[in-house]
């Protein structure tokens, strides 16, 4: 009778023994714990693969600032405007050297003058006769100097160049876009354009920039050539006179600080110098926005692992209940079946969390590999991976555990 004979020693249940029945578990059913590691797999894999992705993206989305725009400075002009008739004033508060003086900083590669031409009430066509032009284009006049340091491509023919500038050429460069729209295809019979019934010679046509992306719609005229025909530049926004400056890696700040003393050393207050923002403030700012994003969308997916994981132990709990009974009525203790669910499924967490760093770390190698970049991976990102997946496993294991371990014996002997 119960609780009448003679009582044996306590039941033990080692750490051997517990990872053997773990294992036996897993293996018993191996569709089903496939099935169940998968969820633990997508999570740890997406957990590596964004944040290996996001450093990666990083990287490149510092080189490509710090090759395009940390090597770009800017100075505005503030041209005088105290009533005198047009044209009594200078045209800018630039000298007529400016692109010269600038060259001469060290660090500089390339400068000059540019400025946006009201285009609104322009006629832009390739007829001289009356009629609607071509919508859409934009005008600027720029120094060869200028044209320069927007690092233009060439698709066909040649840049602006000194002679031009001087002698105040009737020329033109037109963008890709601009040439199509107004259906000039080749250079070699050196065609023409019209801005206000007067013709241009077209002598180059560019597709790409580096600088000034607002020209890649643009129509580009010398800025003598400007001067004379359609007068001195605005005094507000794009349409005042802005002095562009290519700079080598790392010495725009330099430059920055030398601009307006070498170009108005008389008045350098009347030029506005602006200098690239600091790279590793912005990249650091996309970085942590890039991984707030990702981590968001890993822990979700972690999150679903977790709950498969306590969904499937759960209903082996249900379904092993006949086998918990008889474990229990042959001497093991509640303990010890809650070690041995927590064991499988912090198994399968720990089995999950290495296949998907695995397939993370893949991953984000192929892409880097198809994108032409380089792989970064961080140590803290991927070390840890396995033993998150662990963690999950074990935490979504705890309820299924508790209730196997309070299952009654004798009930669940009569259920089976």
């Amino acid at each position: 009778m119960a609780g009448t004979g003679p009582v044996g020693p306590p039941s033990r249940l080692g750490a051997r023994d517990l990872l053997s029945e773990a294992v036996a578990g897993v293996l018993q059913r191996p569709g089903r714990s496939a099935l169940t590691t998968l969820g633990t797999v997508l999570g740890i894999g997406a957990f590596v693969a964004v944040l290996g992705l996001t450093a990666t993206a990083s990287g490149q989305i510092g080189a490509r600032f710090d090759q395009a725009r940390a090597t770009t400075v800017t100075a505005t002009d503030h041209p005088v405007t105290d009533g005198v008739p047009p044209g009594a004033n200078p045209p800018t508060g630039f000298p007529a050297d400016s692109d010269a003086r600038a060259g001469r900083i060290d660090g500089v590669t390339a400068a000059g003058l540019w400025w946006r031409i009201p285009s609104d009430d322009l006629r832009i066509s390739t007829a001289p006769a009356a009629g609607p032009g071509v919508q859409g284009l934009a005008l600027f006049a720029a120094t060869p100097g200028a044209v320069a340091a927007m690092h233009p491509t060439l698709a066909a023919g040649v840049t602006l160049d000194p002679y031009a500038q001087s002698a105040a050429l009737p020329v033109v460069l037109l963008s890709r876009t601009a040439a199509t729209r107004l259906g000039v295809t080749r250079l070699d019979a050196q065609p023409a354009i019209f801005i206000q019934g007067l013709p241009y010679t077209v002598i180059g046509v560019y597709d790409q920039v580096e600088r000034l992306p607002d020209t890649l719609l643009g129509v580009i005229v010398p800025g003598s050539t400007a001067l004379e025909r359609f007068g001195n530049p605005g005094t507000g926004g794009d349409e005042a006179a802005h002095l562009l400056a290519a700079t080598r890696a790392g010495a725009a700040d330099v430059v920055a600080g030398q601009l307006a003393v070498a170009l108005r050393p008389d008045a350098p207050d009347l030029l506005t110098v602006n200098a690239p923002p600091d790279p590793h403030s912005l990249r650091d700012r996309v970085t942590s926005d890039l991984t707030g994003l990702f981590l968001a969308l890993a822990a979700i997916c972690l999150v679903v692992g977790a709950v498969g994981i306590a969904n499937t132990t759960l209903v082996a709990v249900l379904e092993r209940t006949p086998e918990i009974g008889l474990r229990r009525s042959l001497g093991a203790r509640t303990r010890h079946i809650a070690a041995q669910f927590l064991t499988e499924s912090t198994a399968l967490g720990t089995l999950g969390g290495l296949i998907g760093t695995c397939l993370g770390v893949l991953t984000v190698l192929a892409v880097a590999a198809a994108r032409d970049w380089t792989a970064v991976l961080q140590p803290w990102a991927t070390l840890p991976a396995p033993l998150i997946g662990s963690a999950v496993g074990l935490l979504a294991g705890l309820y299924p555990a508790v209730r196997a371990a309070r299952t009654d014996p004798l009930t669940a002997l009569r259920g089976g």
